[in-house]
């Protein structure tokens, strides 16, 4: 079935004719960009750890003994001398971290020049293979290539009807040419960091199997060259049919944990370029801005790592997909930040713990980047990176994982305690300096401005984070420094003594909308602004919420509602997140219109994310929003303890014709819960079917349809499914689960939550 369902099939019948056209595989670390040429294929490389330049020392040293004088200039609202402090005092020289670089091109020259019949290139998302095939001159031609990760290599075979005669090159930089092999045995290129080998050997020969082998690492005593060749030596002894069955089940062991048939094709494809650029392995590297497909050596933004959004939404899809392994690479850069960022910390704030600001590269550098006033002087990107890691960690607990991220959140704790500042009336505490990221304010006296106390979401972050840490302490062996953190945590956030400051409540202004600068009400320079920083508690966060707090939840939705009449979402990754955010909201309406803008303005012809130019992280975050409109999830804690509530169709804005037999499976909702989804109903939906990994209570089936809840499954506490009309009605399943630090056991309690 699945070499006819279009729902995992990118098809084109005319070769790519420029990047954007060209389709991607990878294995998480090697990446290609396969343009389908008939003549001369191209194939644009990368490797993950090819960085421009190594590590670089650029703290700005004096600066924290500014940070008083800058603290006060702030509070006085002295915009413009506050800003001139940082610049000459916060930023850090030089004023660039390090970017990403393409590996090189390979070409393949065929001399197919002429007319081709009976094009097509294929990328299959179900087994990420992709093919080539034509006719030319009476002879037809086939190739099929992937990225394998069991092998670590790329592999492609080559097929023809009869023998044919073909050149390979590999180029990097300019075009200077490295080598030129016919039907090559094996290659050694670009510095020895690319071994390439070819079988079976000879010319005129009718089929061909190709497997290029690449290691580059600029720190350490790896030997590149070495492992390449190790690589190559174990790919060659294998047939391809050998190559490409492990390649297909690895990929489909995670690949095939979810399935979802409504807007399909664009969700599988965020699950395929997830899988296919960030893996865990040895010096794993994150999926960056353009994941790891880059073709230029001067990429916008760097093409490195941005943590005020962009790296965060890549690992959105993480959780509702059950892709946790994906995640892991993340883990080893925050290690690395976490080392850089104890000297950021004291240089810069005279704090303990760590920070990082709002870009790090390979190297994990966190000190200021760029000299952008809107967004440089941001001290809480690294946070916001710990806080993913631990919302995946509580969908899919894992103790080993848990005690080698714990010491990463304690140190972000430290530097939050020791970073707050009373406010100015000594009723709060506060981030200062603090921004909203990469957006500008109007003051009451006109001027324009960007530092301020306790932005919205430096203080939702931090309340997050507090909460997450107080989780760490109650499910690892506290040690004295958790105790003494914890009991300051615990103090902030529910003060013993009423006097004492605390963390602000999210403010509502007089026009009905969520304050973005915190304590203070100032107007925005750009009403259409592309960051929505402010709800950053409503999604990707968890303290907005129709249900629990309705009057932010609406002052929320009149934020989104002013964005949209200026603009708002004018970029890729922009739209993605406001569509997570209507489907928070529950507003189909909104959901169906930003799917389409994301689908008509903001993706390119291959399918994968305009900033403008590419970007991949627009491509997650519509993968999760997608999701997001079928069923969402919410950790939450009351008197009985903790619990995961579960909606169900809170935002169903699919048009009907799209949703085909509307199939979802695997999902990873609330802790280890495995759901799938099935139905046509109204045209659409055919019965709902739920499986949990613990048993089922089925209480209330949904009328007229074929399947029950949790068919099958008998006695789970506390499930309650009142589904009486699925698309006028937001019914919540509300399920009751306790964690220990071995994982997640039944609380005994049967008694339903509504």
């Amino acid at each position: 079935m699945e070499q006819n369902d279009q729902r995992l099939h990118l098809h084109y019948t005319a070769p790519a004719t420029e990047w954007n056209q060209a389709l991607p595989i990878g294995n998480g670390r090697l990446g290609c960009m396969i343009h389908g040429r008939p003549s001369t294929e191209l194939w644009q490389l990368n490797e993950d750890s090819v960085w421009y330049g190594g590590p670089q020392e650029r703290t700005p040293s004096g600066a924290s003994k500014h940070l008083a004088t800058l603290r006060q200039l702030i509070r006085d609202a002295k915009h413009a001398e506050a800003e001139e402090l940082v610049r000459t005092a916060f930023f850090a020289s030089p004023a660039s971290m390090r970017h990403y670089e393409p590996l090189g091109t390979c070409f393949l020259e065929f001399g197919h020049d002429g007319e081709v019949t009976n094009y097509r290139r294929l990328l299959n998302l179900g087994s990420a293979v992709h093919t080539v095939s034509y006719d030319h001159d009476g002879i037809s031609h086939e190739r099929q290539s992937f990225a394998s990760y069991p092998d670590s290599v790329l592999v492609t075979r080559i097929t023809s009807s009869k023998p044919v005669r073909f050149v390979i090159r590999l180029n990097r930089l300019g075009e200077q040419e490295w080598d030129s092999n016919e039907f090559l045995d094996s290659v050694t290129s670009f510095d020895n960091r690319i071994i390439l080998h070819a079988t079976p050997g000879g010319r005129n020969s009718n089929q061909l199997c190709i497997a290029l082998g690449v290691r580059v690492y600029g720190g350490g005593h790896e030997d590149p060259e070495l492992e390449a060749r190790l690589n190559i030596d174990a790919a060659r002894l294998k047939s391809w049919e050998t190559l490409l069955a492990a390649h297909v089940k690895d990929y489909r062991r995670l690949f095939t944990r979810t399935s979802l048939r409504l807007v399909a094709l664009y969700h599988n494809y965020g699950r395929y370029l997830l899988i296919s650029s960030s893996r865990h392995g040895h010096k794993a590297l994150p999926a960056n801005l353009q994941g790891i497909w880059n073709p230029s050596f001067s990429p916008a933004w760097g093409s490195k790592y941005t943590i005020n959004i962009n790296i965060q939404m890549n690992y959105w899809p993480v959780s509702p997909t059950n892709l946790f392994e994906c995640a892991l690479p993340l883990l080893d850069l925050l290690q690395r930040m976490a080392v850089r960022g104890r000297k950021t910390a004291k240089a810069m704030y005279d704090c303990k713990g760590w920070c990082a600001h709002h870009n790090t590269d390979i190297w994990g550098d966190t000190d200021t980047a760029d000299r952008w006033m809107p967004s440089t002087l941001w001290p809480l990107g690294g946070v916001w990176l710990c806080l993913g890691l631990m919302e995946q960690l509580q969908y899919r607990y894992d103790l080993q994982l848990h005690e080698q991220a714990a010491p990463l959140l304690e140190g972000c704790i430290e530097f939050i305690l020791d970073f707050l500042i009373p406010s100015k009336d000594g009723k709060h505490l506060v981030t200062c300096p603090s921004l909203s990221p990469e957006n500008t304010f109007v003051s009451s006296n006109g001027s324009v401005g960007i530092l301020c106390e306790g932005s919205v979401i430096d203080i939702t972050i931090i309340r997050m984070a507090f909460e997450q840490y107080i989780w760490t302490y109650e499910m690892l062996p506290p040690s004295e420094k958790s105790n003494l953190l914890v009991g300051r945590v615990q103090n902030i956030l529910n003060p013993s003594n009423p006097l004492d400051p605390r963390l602000p409540d999210i403010k509502i202004n007089p026009a009905g909308l969520i304050q973005e600068w915190g304590l203070e009400d100032y107007a925005e320079h750009e009403p259409g602004h592309r960051h929505v920083s402010h709800l950053f508690g409503l999604y990707p966060g968890n303290v907005i919420h129709p249900d629990t707090t309705p009057e932010l939840a609406a002052a929320a939705r009149k934020v989104l509602d002013r964005r949209a009449e200026h603009g708002g979402g004018h970029t890729g990754w922009s739209r993605a997140w406001l569509l997570n955010l209507h489907a928070r909201l529950r507003d189909a309406e909104g959901c169906g219109k930003h799917m389409d803008q994301l689908l008509e303005s903001s993706t390119l012809p291959n399918l994968l994310d305009s900033h403008p130019p590419f970007q991949i992280d627009g491509n997650f975050g519509g993968c999760t929003g997608i999701l997001e409109c079928l069923v969402q999830s919410r950790l939450e804690r009351d008197s009985k303890g903790a619990f995961t509530a579960i909606t169900l169709l809170p935002a169903q804005a699919i048009d009907e014709r799209d949703c085909g037999e509307g199939t979802g499976g695997g999902n990873q909702y609330g802790g280890r819960r495995a759901m799938g989804l099935c139905w046509p109903w109204l045209e659409c939906l055919t019965g709902l079917t739920w499986v949990l990994s613990g048993p089922v209570l089925t209480q209330d089936q949904i009328p007229g349809t074929e399947t029950d809840i949790a068919t099958g499954l008998s006695q789970w506490a506390g499930v309650v499914a009142s589904l009486q009309d699925a698309f006028n009605t937001i019914t919540t399943i509300a399920i009751n689960f306790a964690m220990s630090a071995g994982g997640l056991q039944q609380d005994g309690d049967n008694s339903a939550r509504s």
